[in-house]
């Protein structure tokens, strides 16, 4: 496979900072129907990651995100294979990847847009071989 991560990713990231409260979080990603939230520092550089399953956990409304964010978040350049990016999330079995350029947010991968790239290739599947014929047994 030759694509690119650039070529997939989402391109327009919403995100948020350390001081800002869960509810903010909360709100944005109701509003725009997304999963994550990417936390970055003043300079744009990944810090951490929220994501839908740390609001289930339900903290309180006026926790900064930097309380609950993972900052062990993984990053992957846009120039990258898609099969880098889909190696991350099997191995750390996560689905959101924070692209970068320059360690600056510039896009972020989910499992979802590599399942839109599968389903968009519409795999045939081949005729089966045909049905083996048994040896006669010799009487």
């Amino acid at each position: 496979m030759n694509i690119k991560i650039a070529d997939i990713m989402a391109k327009r990231v919403i995100t948020v900072q350390k001081h800002h409260s869960v509810v903010h979080a909360r709100q944005i990603m109701e509003k725009n129907k997304i999963s994550a939230l990417p936390v970055v520092g003043e300079d744009n550089e990944a810090l951490g990651i929220i994501t839908s399953t740390d609001l289930a956990k339900d903290p309180k409304d006026e926790t900064p995100c930097g309380k609950i964010m993972n900052d062990h978040v993984y990053t992957v350049p846009a120039y990258n294979d898609v099969s880098i990016a889909a190696r991350i999330m099997r191995k750390h079995k996560i689905h959101h990847v924070v692209v970068t350029k320059e360690k600056r947010v510039t896009g972020l991968i989910s499992s979802f847009d590599l399942l839109k790239l599968v389903d968009g290739k519409r795999f045939e599947l081949k005729q089966a071989p045909p049905a083996s014929k048994k040896s006669k047994k010799i009487k």
